[in-house]
C-alpha cells in the first residue's frame, strides 16, 4: 500500500505517542467525522537543529486520486513537545492551515462506507526553520512541498478507520 513518505528523501525517525491513538488500531469516537477532536500528541528526541515542527494528518486511501488532509499545523516552536486532546489555542506563532475540507481546522476520519479500511498518517515533522514561510491560507499541500528540503526528522503514527457497509 502507499506510503505518502516513500518518495521523499529518508530522514531520521523520532518517538511519536498519542493517548488518543495507537499505532495501527482504529481511531477513537474523538478522531471521527462529528467529534472533530485533533488526537493527543507528544513527541521526543527531534534531531538537533530542529528550530520549528509542523503536524500533519493524512488520510492516503480516500477515494479522491490525492488523498485528504484532515490536519495540518504549521510553525510549532522547538520548545513545544505535545498537543492536548482537540487542542484550540496554539502556541504563537503556530497556525492552521485548512484541511482538503477547507476548514482551519482537525476535520475527523470518515471514509465511505464499503470502501475498506484507511490509514490516517498522524506526522509531526522537525523542521530546521522558525517560520516555514506559507500564508495561512495555503493547502496542506503547499505546507508539504514547502516543508519538503527542510525537514530534519519525522514521527508517524498511523491509525485506522473504517465505515463497513449496512
Amino acid at each position: 500500500m502507499n506510503n505518502p513518505f516513500e518518495r521523499l528523501p529518508e530522514v531520521p525517525a523520532f518517538t511519536l505517542t498519542s493517548t488518543s491513538v495507537k499505532d495501527g488500531e482504529p481511531l477513537t469516537a474523538a478522531q471521527l467525522s462529528g467529534q472533530d477532536r485533533s488526537p493527543q500528541l507528544s513527541w521526543s528526541g527531534a534531531p538537533d537543529g530542529t528550530t520549528s515542527y509542523a503536524v500533519t494528518v493524512y488520510d492516503p486511501d480516500a477515494p479522491t486520486g490525492s488523498g485528504f488532509w484532515h490536519w495540518a499545523v504549521a510553525n510549532l516552536p522547538a520548545s513545544v513537545t505535545s498537543l492536548a486532546e482537540g487542542v484550540q489555542d496554539l502556541p504563537a506563532p503556530a497556525y492552521q492551515l485548512p484541511n482538503d475540507a477547507r476548514l482551519a481546522q482537525f476535520i475527523g476520519a470518515a471514509p465511505p462506507a464499503g470502501h475498506g479500511p484507511h490509514r490516517y498518517f498522524i506526522t509531526v515533522h522537525a523542521l530546521d526553520v522558525e517560520d516555514i514561510g506559507v500564508p495561512a491560507d495555503a493547502t496542506p499541500a503547499i505546507l508539504g512541498f514547502t516543508m519538503a528540503g527542510h525537514i530534519l526528522g519525522r514521527a508517524t503514527i498511523v491509525g485506522t478507520a473504517e465505515t463497513v457497509s449496512p
